[in-house]
């Protein structure tokens, strides 16, 4: 149970990574930290980067990525938004930019190495972490992490209770979901199961 000590140093930590700017001169566009953290949180979602839109909205997983994660997760707009109940802190907090073929630049390690060390330990309710692609599944995995993100999903019982690995709901894995109808059937019947119960007052 997170003190009010722990909430006021959490607070504290949020504040500084969203005024940080140590990637500034990376990028042409100036950096925007964007995460959400609660110490009374209970589902962490980590993802990789914020995109273009989340850059401008300055609000996480606000995009058709977004869109399909919270029906992957079962949750309306509101409850994805509750910050007492869901932190949003990902690999990279800054839009990282766009390569020629059009994604998305992986963020720079920098980020994560600062903030995640600092933030993680102050999120003391915690009750399922979802790592949503193969840079968060690196860092939180390991060693137990598969040779490839479609491999380390597959193997989602394997890091059970405290992790779920899922692909990035991107448009660019539609693809990939298609051809492996297991994710839907299988997965994400026990991910909604999971959520709700992260979620549930009083479990």
């Amino acid at each position: 149970m997170a003190t009010v000590a722990a909430m006021d140093e959490l607070a504290a930590v949020v504040a500084a990574a969203r005024a940080c700017r140590i990637c500034a001169g990376r990028w042409p566009h100036p950096p925007r930290p964007v995460l959400r953290a609660a110490a009374t949180a209970r589902l962490l979602i980590i993802g990789q980067a914020p995109g273009a839109r989340v850059q401008a909205s300055g609000l996480s997983w606000t995009d058709a990525s977004g869109d399909r994660l919270r029906q992957w997760l079962g949750l309306d707009h509101d409850a994805f938004y509750d910050e007492t109940k869901v932190a949003l802190v990902s690999m990279g907090f800054c839009f990282p930019g766009t390569d020629p073929k059009g994604g998305d630049y992986p963020p720079p390690r920098i980020c994560a190495n600062t903030w995640h060390p600092r933030l993680r330990p102050l999120l003391p309710d915690i009750r399922l972490t979802l790592l949503v692609g193969g840079l968060a599944q690196a860092r939180y995995l390991g060693a137990r992490r598969k040779a490839s993100v479609a491999e380390t999903v597959a193997a989602w019982r394997d890091h059970q209770p405290d992790f779920i690995p899922l692909p990035h709901p991107s448009w660019r894995n539609t693809g990939w979901l298609k051809r492996n109808p297991w994710f839907e059937a299988e997965l994400l019947p026990v991910l909604r199961l999971r959520t709700a119960a992260a979620l549930a007052d009083g479990a």
